[in-house]
C-alpha cells in the first residue's frame, strides 16, 4: 500500500488518546496553509533522496563506519592579569593583591597551570586549556582576548586591564581568589567597580554576576560543562525523515526558523519514498541481515531484558536504526527523527513504529526524538551535550500533590550514561503493535526535567526524585517524579506539552547557556 495514498486521507480524525491533535500523528495533513511548501519557506535545508544512492554491503554491514558523535572539545584561554607598583616612599602606591612581584607572577602562572590540569583530569567532558598567558598592558589583554577559542577564563589578581577583556565578545569565566591563594584586588572591587561602574546600579555588561567564581573549581567546572553543551548543541544538524513536523501549530510555525537563526540548526530531508527504498536494499542484503539477526539476539541475551512482543520488530527496530545512522553518516547529521512516528504510513514501512529505534539511538550517543519537533529537539540536544547522557522526551501530565507524570514510548534505557535499566519490550501503547520500551527507572534518582514551550520562547524546568515507574493504560515508560520546588506555581504558569528528563541535575548548566544564548527566557522552579 503507498503510504500517502487513499488509505491514509481516509482516515478519521479524531482526538488522540496522548492529548496532542490527530494530525500530529499523520492521521491527515494539518489544514493550516503553512504546510509543507510554507514550512520550509526561509529555512536552510538539503534535500536528501535517492542520489544518496543504495545502502552498499561493505558500508551497510561495517558497525565501526557507524560510531555515534563525539564532542567537540571546549578550548579556554586562561589569562592572569596583574600590576606591578614600584615602591613610592611616604605614599599609598600599592593596591590589594598578593600578586605584586614577577616572582610571584611566574608562581601564580604555575599554580594556575597545574590547577587546569587537575580540572581537566576530573571533567566529564572534552576541554582543552590553552598556555596560560599573564597580561599587565591593556594592549596585552586585547591580544589575550583575541586568541581564537571558546571561552576566556580570567585570573584577575590586579590592574585595571579586566575591562579590556570585558569588552571581548568571547564568553568569560572570573576566577578570584579570596582564600585559595594569594590574594587578588578584584575580590573588593568587582562588583562595584565592574558590575556597577563605580555606581549603584548594575551597568549592562557581557560578564554578570552568574559569570564570577571566587575559590571554588567546581563553579568553574560546570560553568564550562554549560558552554560545552551550547557549543555542541549549536549547530546540530537535523536528519528529518519525511519532513520537519510539529505536534502543535506554534511549534510548526516557529520551530524551524527559530532553530536556524538561533541554533544554528541544518536540516536534511529524506522522503518516506527514499527511505523505504533504502530499508528494502538493506533487507536484502545478506551481510546486513545477518549483522541485525547478532544485534537483536544480544539484545535479548541480556539480563534485564524481557520479550513481551514478537522478535521481528526489534529485528525491525534495529535495521530502521542502521540506515538512519547510514543516512547520518552521509549527510553528517546528529539527531534525527521520524515526522508523525506514530502514523500508519511509518509503521507499515517499518513493520513496527520507530519507538525502539529511537530510544537504542539516544542509547548509542545520538539524540532521537519522536517525531520532528523542534520544539523539544532543541532542549534534548542541549541537555545530551550538557550531561553526557540520554534525554527521555515524554508527554507532561497534570501536576498534583507535589508529583509530575511523565510517560512516552521511546525511552532510551542507558539513562545514567553507563548501565542499563532494567526493560520489558513490548508494543507501542496506541498501536498495540511492533517493539517499544517499558522502563524500571531507578527509585529515588534525581532528574532534571525541562519543558520548552510551544512558541521557542521559554523553557522552564525543575529537579525532581523518581518515585516509581507505574504501568498506567498509557504510553509504555511512565515516571512518577516528586518535584523540588512549588507544584501549584508549575500547575499555574506550566507552557508547552512535552517534557525532556535526563539521570542528575543540570538546572543551573541550563540556565547558564540560555542566558549566554540570550534568545529564551528560563524559569527555574526549583530555583
Amino acid at each position: 500500500m503507498n503510504p500517502d495514498g487513499d488509505a491514509r486521507k481516509k482516515e478519521v480524525e479524531k482526538p488522540c488518546s496522548c492529548g496532542c491533535s490527530h494530525e500530529a500523528h499523520g492521521a491527515a495533513e494539518p489544514s493550516w496553509p503553512f504546510w509543507r511548501r510554507g514550512l520550509l519557506q526561509g529555512v536552510s535545508c538539503g534535500a536528501v533522496g535517492v542520489a544518496l544512492g543504495g545502502l552498499s554491503a561493505a558500508a551497510a554491514a561495517a558497525e565501526d563506519d557507524l560510531a555515534p558523535p563525539a564532542g567537540v572539545p571546549l578550548r579556554v584561554k586562561p589569562i592572569l592579569t596583574y600590576e606591578i607598583q614600584p615602591h613610592q616612599p611616604h605614599n599609598s602606591y600599592r593596591g590589594y593583591g598578593g600578586v605584586d612581584t614577577m616572582d610571584k607572577v611566574n608562581e601564580e602562572v604555575k599554580r594556575i597551570e597545574s590547577e587546569l590540569k587537575r580540572l581537566a583530569e576530573q571533567s566529564d567532558f572534552a576541554v582543552e586549556f590553552l598556555p596560560v598567558v599573564a597580561v599587565d598592558t591593556d594592549a596585552k589583554a586585547q591580544e589575550a582576548a583575541a586568541t581564537d577559542c571558546d571561552v576566556l577564563l580570567v585570573y584577575p589578581s590586579g590592574g585595571s586591564t579586566l575591562y579590556k577583556i570585558a569588552e571581548s565578545k568571547t564568553p568569560a569565566v572570573l576566577f578570584i581568589r579570596h582564600k585559595s591563594g594569594p590574594y587578588y584586588l578584584w575580590h573588593e572591587i568587582a562588583h562595584w567597580r565592574l558590575l556597577r561602574n563605580n555606581d549603584d546600579r548594575f551597568v549592562p555588561l557581557a560578564i554578570t554576576l552568574d559569570d564570577i567564581v571566587v575559590d571554588k573549581y567546581d563553579e568553574v567546572q560546570w560553568r564550562l560543562r554549560s558552554l560545552y553543551g551550547l557549543k555542541n548543541a549549536k549547530g546540530t544538524k537535523m536528519l528529518a525523515i519525511g519532513e520537519l513536523a510539529a505536534y502543535c501549530k506554534p511549534g510548526q510555525e516557529t520551530g524551524p526558523p527559530h532553530a536556524k537563526e538561533v541554533w544554528g540548526y541544518q536540516f536534511e530531508i529524506i522522503s518516506v519514498e527514499d527511505f523505504t527504498k533504502r530499508l528494502a536494499d538493506a533487507r536484502a542484503n545478506a551481510k546486513v541481515v545477518e549483522a541485525v539477526q547478532r544485534q537483536t539476539k544480544d539484545l535479548l541475551a541480556q539480563p534485564n531484558v524481557t520479550l513481551e512482543t514478537e522478535e521481528k520488530f526489534v529485528f525491525n527496530s534495529f535495521m530502521a536504526l542502521r540506515v538512519a545512522k547510514q543516512i547520518m553518516k552521509e549527510v553528517g547529521a546528529t539527531n534525527f527523527g521520524f515526522a508523525y512516528c506514530m502514523s500508519r504510513r511509518f509503521i507499515e514501512m517499518l513493520d513496527t513504529p520507530p519507538c525502539l529505534a529511537l530510544a537504542m539511538a539516544n542509547d548509542e550517543g545520538y539524540t532521537a526524538y519522536c517525531h520532528t519537533d523542534l520544539t523539544h529537539t532543541l532542549p534534548g540536544v542541549l541537555l545530551h551535550w550538557i550531561s553526557g547522557k540520554p534525554t527521555f522526551v515524554a508527554n507532561s501530565h497534570y501536576p498534583h500533590d507535589g508529583m509530575f507524570t511523565i510517560a512516552h514510548c521511546a525511552a532510551p534505557r542507558k539513562m545514567n550514561g553507563k548501565d542499563y535499566e532494567p526493560t520489558r519490550i513490548m508494543t507501542h501503547f496506541e498501536s498495540d503493535y511492533g517493539a517499544a520500551t517499558k522502563i524500571e527507572y531507578t527509585k529515588g534518582q534525581v532528574v532534571t526535567a525541562i519543558i520548552p514551550n510551544l512558541h521557542c520562547t521559554k523553557w522552564q524546568g525543575f529537579r525532581g526524585k523518581i518515585l516509581g515507574s507505574p504501568s498506567h493504560a498509557a504510553c509504555r515508560s511512565q515516571m512518577d517524579i516528586l518535584v523540588d520546588g512549588d507544584i501549584k506555581k508549575i500547575l499555574a504558569e506550566q507552557q508547552g506539552f512535552h517534557t525532556q528528563v535526563c539521570y542528575g541535575d543540570y538546572l543551573r548548566e541550563v540556565g547558564y547557556a540560555l542566558g549566554k544564548l540570550k534568545k529564551i527566557e528560563w524559569q527555574n522552579f526549583s530555583a
